[in-house]
């Protein structure tokens, strides 16, 4: 069984688990009327999503 020969290193372990640190989710805007929306879905505001109609959106 492999067994490494040195301990490794706070700052080496540190830079390995640095690549995989949750960085949020990307803000994205709506190219109908630029709200902002969650990815991969349906604005609120308006109700589109991909360019087409999804669902009615309540008129102020």
């Amino acid at each position: 069984m492999a067994v490494p020969k040195r301990k490794t290193s706070r700052m080496q372990r540190r830079q390995r688990k640095a690549a995989n640190r949750y960085k949020g989710v990307q803000a994205t805007y709506c190219p109908n009327c630029n709200a902002p929306v969650a990815p991969h879905r349906v604005c609120t505001a308006c109700g589109q999503y991909g360019g087409k109609q999804v669902i009615a959106a309540a008129q102020d």
